[in-house]
């Protein structure tokens, strides 16, 4: 499944959609997915990045903090300084923008940026008994087209993985029914979230640069798991 932004870094386009309004679909999605989990066979290159994290893990018994769908890494970075007790891993499936993140300079050598399918790091992830302190997914895909659902995180099989990984879990968008509906796939998992429109006085993803500057708001969802 493909999460990488429809609009370019140089397109900060407002959300076109022709969804009104939460998924009718959503609930019905998120039962079946927590039923029934993924049981497809792993990626043979997320495989070696998960070993490849695991190996750079080692013992450590510290806060980790996953930054999901990081793009260039500058939001991993960010986050790994303002975190320097924790280990920081970002996971982006775009070599591309992978290759970018060393024009972000770390405070401290505490984050991990890798290139992984995020559907199957996850999973592995929750196979391995990892707990997240904390976990971002910053403007993810929204798939805006209501027939593309299925493709939005909180919709797909993914959505079972990133529960079970704990911590508390952040979640960042310019299209504000994409937020409403994490938050509703949430509750139907019996869990609470807390939603909101997001500002700050510092941008921390090109993207959310981007959209700002074009006056579009950010919201969020923020749930304990």
């Amino acid at each position: 499944m493909s999460n990488i932004n429809p609009m370019s870094e140089g397109n900060s386009r407002h959300i076109d959609s022709n969804q009104i309004g939460v998924h009718e679909k959503l609930p019905a999605l998120v039962n079946r997915h927590l039923r029934h989990p993924s049981q497809r066979p792993f990626t043979e290159h997320t495989v070696q990045a998960f070993a490849q994290a695991q190996a750079w893990l080692g013992d450590w018994q510290g806060p980790l903090i996953l930054d999901a769908c990081c793009g260039v890494g500058e939001s991993t970075t960010h986050i790994a300084n303002l975190h320097p007790e924790a280990k920081v891993i970002g996971v982006d499936k775009s070599a591309h923008r992978i290759d970018k993140h060393e024009h972000y300079s770390l405070e401290q050598n505490n984050a991990l940026i890798l290139r992984a399918d995020l559907n199957d790091f996850w999973r592995l992830a929750v196979q391995a008994n990892w707990r997240l302190t904390k976990h971002f997914l910053l403007y993810p895909n929204p798939y805006p087209k209501s027939a593309h659902v299925q493709r939005r995180w909180h919709a797909s099989p993914a959505f079972a993985e990133i529960i079970k990984l704990g911590g508390q879990l952040e979640v960042r968008s310019n299209w504000q029914i994409y937020i409403q509906e994490f938050a509703l796939a949430l509750q139907v998992a019996g869990l609470s979230a807390q939603v909101n429109q997001y500002q700050n006085e510092q941008a921390i993803t090109p993207f959310e640069r981007k959209y700002w500057a074009s006056g579009q708001p950010s919201w969020q969802v923020i749930a304990q798991l």
